[in-house]
């Protein structure tokens, strides 16, 4: 009964949060999205658009959103709460998209065409933090093995080929992860405390690179051709779909393969069962034979591998460069990602894209005359991460052992 009843507070309090937001949304609606005239065309194809009256549209959401808040406030939406969450909130991001572009159109394929894209480091590092955290290990370095890997990739990439860069990447990624290993699980040092370590020495050592071997040597040494995007054929003339899912370059494909791996090895082999095993009772697993240890380093490489495919992105798959600081924070968006995902592949690459989509957004409506500062919009898909994280995906739970170090004598 007390379990009971925990339980119904903390739905009764997560009602009253989400009420209290679909508010929120309702007075930005009412506030700002009514204030401008127009329509906005969202082109869909070479030749297919369609378009929202900015106004007309803010107008009937916000009434709309007053009446979910009220229902949500009152008694709740039971078991619905989450797809009328999710609808609501696609159709502020439209009424936001037509405000913005009130008066002028853009290519709505475009950008989740570019929003699929930059989904990949996000997605890949997500990976990598499910497999470490599903073995037992926190890997907060997941930043720095990004940052590291798109590097080493882009001074292999300049030197030699675009696979022998990406190559470069994950092997970087690995001796990090080697060094995370051996500090956390050998020699039992606190797994946060080596994961930040692995950050600010990634950060420092790139920076340094970047300043003293890559910059003055740009033409030689950082400065690349990405990779082009592959048309799947007969998967690529779907309608809409088909020019945002399958056209797209190597990286993009290797991170569905990498999510639908995962899950299948994470639910379907008995390499799966073992990893969540050694995650969540590590004792009884070692009990029934397990090597816990010798599957977490085994496991942490793996994630490591992973995630220097997503730190090569940058260089190989987009930019065409290495830059200080490039990753500007998408580990521990990935790590969010993870949590956002509860922990599952899956749900991590819908974390991912919704992280992703908050970026290509932000990049698409910085050439609408909005008058919101650069600086709001750089802000916008870390802000999004905060309110995502922090109020709108319900209780989740960690792997029960994840952080603690496994004594096998």
């Amino acid at each position: 009964m007390g379990w009971m009843m925990v339980v119904s507070a903390e739905q009764r309090k997560r009602a009253r949060s989400v009420g209290f937001a679909y508010l929120v949304l309702a007075v930005i609606c009412f506030g700002i999205f009514t204030r401008r005239a127009g329509s906005a065309g969202f082109k869909i194809s070479e030749t297919g658009q369609f378009s929202l009256p900015a106004q007309g549209f803010a107008w009937a959401l916000g009434i709309v959103l007053v009446a979910l808040a009220a229902a949500q406030l009152y008694r709740g939406l039971g078991k619905v709460s989450n797809i009328v969450l999710a609808l609501a909130t696609a159709a502020f991001f439209m009424s936001f998209l037509s405000w913005a572009a009130a008066g002028d159109s853009f290519s709505f394929v475009g950008m989740l065409q570019d929003t699929v894209s930059r989904s990949v480091p996000i997605t890949l590092g997500a990976i990598g933090g499910i497999l470490s955290e599903r073995s037992g290990v926190i890997n907060i370095s997941i930043e720095g093995m990004l940052l590291a890997a798109a590097c080493t990739s882009a001074i292999a990439a300049s030197l030699t080929n675009l696979w022998l860069g990406t190559l470069a990447g994950i092997l970087t990624g690995v001796a990090l992860a080697a060094v995370l290993a051996v500090l956390s699980i050998r020699y039992k040092v606190d797994q946060v405390i080596v994961g930040f370590a692995i950050n600010f020495f990634a950060l420092g050592i790139t920076s340094f690179i970047s300043f003293r071997v890559l910059v003055p040597n740009r033409d030689t040494m950082n400065n690349l051709l990405p990779v082009m995007p592959i048309e799947i054929p007969v998967l690529s003339d779907i309608p809409f779909f088909g020019q945002i899912f399958f056209v797209q370059t190597i990286f993009v494909y290797f991170s569905f393969a990498a999510v639908a791996l995962a899950t299948w090895g994470l639910y379907r082999t008995k390499w799966g069962l073992r990893t969540r095993a050694i995650g969540e009772y590590p004792k009884a697993a070692g009990t029934l034979g397990v090597d816990v240890n010798k599957l977490r380093y085994r496991n942490l490489l793996l994630a490591a591998a992973v995630a220097g495919v997503g730190g090569a992105w940058w260089p190989i798959g987009i930019v065409g460069r290495f830059d200080q600081n490039i990753t500007a924070g998408r580990g521990f968006i990935a790590l969010a990602a993870v949590i956002f995902g509860r922990w599952h592949p899956v749900g991590a690459l819908c974390g991912a894209l919704v992280f992703a989509l908050a970026e290509a957004v932000r990049l698409k409506i910085g050439n609408f005359d909005t008058g919101i500062p650069s600086e709001f919009l750089i802000m916008a898909p870390y802000v999004v991460t905060i309110i995502v994280v922090a109020g709108f995906i319900g209780a989740s739970r960690a792997p029960k052992a994840a952080g603690q170090p496994y004594d096998d004598q």
